[in-house]
């Protein structure tokens, strides 16, 4: 993967990122099964994307585990800013266009680069409460670009 772009100086308007939480569920609680969904190849994530995976496995969990049943936790940033060079399109276009003349671009999204085996999204929970977990991890992939696989950290003793 590529360095993140870092040069901040150049850039004008910073967009924020749509991510609202990063923890959610019951924070307090130390939950013995951990459960993650890790990349199997290098990706990059937009914001807009995190925020909908975010959204499809909370709503999952915790209509099945409860309020209190799960700690979900998005483990990753996006840092990376995304530049767009937008092109003239229409009548007199190409009296208006300076092509690649100039071709810094205006920043559009925010994104993060992550790499082989990353951890993206991880659920603590009880082992009742693990295929429910598995299942929101499942349907958080579906949100998000590239292939996923989900990886059991602790708690694997208690699930069989």
């Amino acid at each position: 993967m590529v360095r993140a772009y870092t040069r901040r100086e150049y850039i004008r308007k910073i967009p924020g990122s749509k991510v609202v939480q990063y923890d959610m569920g019951n924070l307090s609680y130390k939950f013995p099964v951990t459960i993650s969904l890790a990349t199997k190849k290098p990706v990059q994530i937009r914001h807009n994307a995190l925020e909908a995976a975010r959204i499809a496995s909370n709503r999952y969990v915790q209509r099945k585990a409860g309020r209190l049943g799960y700690h979900l936790k998005i483990r990753v940033y996006p840092h990376q800013i995304v530049r767009e060079n937008p092109m003239a399109t229409g009548a007199g276009a190409d009296r208006v266009q300076s092509g690649m003349r100039n071709a810094f671009g205006k920043s559009v999204s925010s994104e993060a680069f992550l790499s082989k085996g990353q951890r993206v999204i991880s659920i603590y929970t009880d082992a009742k409460n693990f295929e429910d977990g598995k299942e929101a991890l499942k349907r958080a992939s579906m949100k998000l670009p590239g292939q996923y696989r989900i990886l059991i950290d602790n708690g694997e003793e208690l699930i069989k």
